[in-house]
């Protein structure tokens, strides 16, 4: 069966949605709070790093002049005339022919140009052996090696991870400018939801949307926030929109965008933006709404059903995200997986199915399906770890043939 012509494409959604957002101001975090974000400004270092000459080895400041005859047969015998700790605040000083006992990290003496390590030593107190010459600049860290004052340390752009955080303490920042996490706020809409924690009566479902939803768009590195659930009621929903709204920088609904007569969201939305309702050519996740509100506050209205709402954040909410917190890459990567199972799927629609991918000996993929196409398996959902992506042209996939897949794997999994 062909596809219904005024379907509209992933592809031709997703590009309507990331045209149709701004941009968030930067703002000023700590070092710790900033991790994860991307940097908005240009950083220099006012220091030199190192900041001064010091020891890369526990061992013997030396002049390498002094040790030029040393071997081990006849080591060359110095005297010691004092220690150098790390973390002196002062700079010592030695005259020819002598060497200081030398911390890692200490400030080398001012007459010395190496250090020897301890085991090419007999590691004496008074007087030590030294068993093999030196070079000239031998273990010692210069001033300013890493990065010289003034230099640049990281860019504007540059993504704040363990190892950047480590560079702007190290230069003196505590403080930088990032491109902010989004701030996501999920509603769950439909008089037939009640919280967790009551017992459904018959007829009544527990809300699991708002929690898959805002645990999504935190995963997807947002700061996102559950609101709660809102019955199908003009007012109310209009009410709960309305105080959120200097809240948010994305507001995500989930239910009241099918045809059904009770679905309330497409009306309300229309007394405070302008809210697109679609239909897309993809499978689950049809049913689809995105537009603006208030101070052009960007709102994705996502399918009731808790497969269609993964997949539909997925195809649309999670790239959103990730513009917004200026990456590069907005979508998952995907990998190609051998199907251990034949599927049919629809001429001219996208089908999302869920899958278990499996990592061959060999290296590569493979994929079994876990549950049936129905949008309403939640137990199917929470025991796959990837959506197989079957593509438009293709109406059947079978055994054996290779497929994409997105994994959908927590980063630290």
């Amino acid at each position: 069966m062909a596809a219904d012509a005024r379907l509209r494409t992933v592809d031709e959604q997703l590009e309507i949605v990331l045209a149709g957002l701004g941009s968030i101001d930067p703002i000023e975090l700590t070092l710790l709070d900033a991790q994860g974000l991307l940097l908005a400004e240009n950083v220099s270092t006012e220091v030199p790093l190192p900041g001064f000459d010091n020891s890369a080895m526990d061992g013997y400041a030396v002049r390498a002049v002094d040790t030029r005859d040393a071997t081990p047969e006849h080591p060359v015998v110095l005297p010691v005339v004092g220690d150098v700790a790390a973390g002196a605040t002062s700079r010592s000083g030695m005259g020819p022919g002598l060497t200081m006992r030398i911390m890692t990290g200490a400030p080398i003496p001012a007459g010395a140009d190496g250090v020897i390590p301890l085991e090419d030593t007999d590691r004496g107190v008074a007087k030590v052996a030294i068993r093999r010459p030196v070079q000239s600049g031998e273990c010692v860290r210069r001033a300013g090696e890493d990065l010289p004052a003034g230099a640049p340390a990281l860019g504007a752009g540059a993504a704040l991870g363990p190892q950047q955080l480590a560079l702007l303490a190290a230069i003196g920042r505590d403080r930088v400018i990032v491109r902010p996490r989004p701030r996501v706020l999920v509603i769950s809409t439909g008089s037939e939801l009640i919280d967790v924690g009551h017992k459904p009566s018959f007829g009544e479902v527990t809300d699991s949307n708002s929690y898959l939803v805002t645990a999504a768009a935190r995963d997807a590195g947002a700061d996102a926030r559950r609101i709660g659930i809102v019955p199908d009621d003009h007012s109310k929903l209009l009410d709960a929109l309305e105080s959120q709204l200097l809240r948010a920088d994305v507001l995500v609904t989930t239910g009241g965008v099918s045809m059904g007569a009770f679905d309330i969201v497409k009306q309300a939305l229309s007394e405070l933006g302008t809210v697109e309702f679609t239909r897309i050519a993809m499978q689950p996740g049809k049913p689809q709404g995105f537009g603006h509100l208030g101070d052009r506050v960007p709102i994705f209205c996502l399918p009731g059903n808790p497969v269609s709402a993964l997949v539909s954040f997925e195809a649309f909410v999670r790239p959103a995200i990730r513009k917004l917190l200026g990456k590069r890459n907005l979508q998952r990567a995907t990998v190609q997986a051998v199907a251990l199972e034949r599927v049919d799927s629809p001429a001219g629609i996208r089908q999302y199915r869920r899958g278990v991918l499996h990592r061959e000996a060999t290296g590569g993929y493979s994929v079994s399906l876990v549950g049936g196409a129905g949008s309403h398996l939640i137990a199917s959902m929470a025991s796959s770890n990837c959506l197989v992506v079957i593509d438009e042209e293709v109406t059947e996939v079978v055994a054996g043939s290779r497929v994409t897949v997105i994994p959908l794997l927590l980063a630290n999994r």
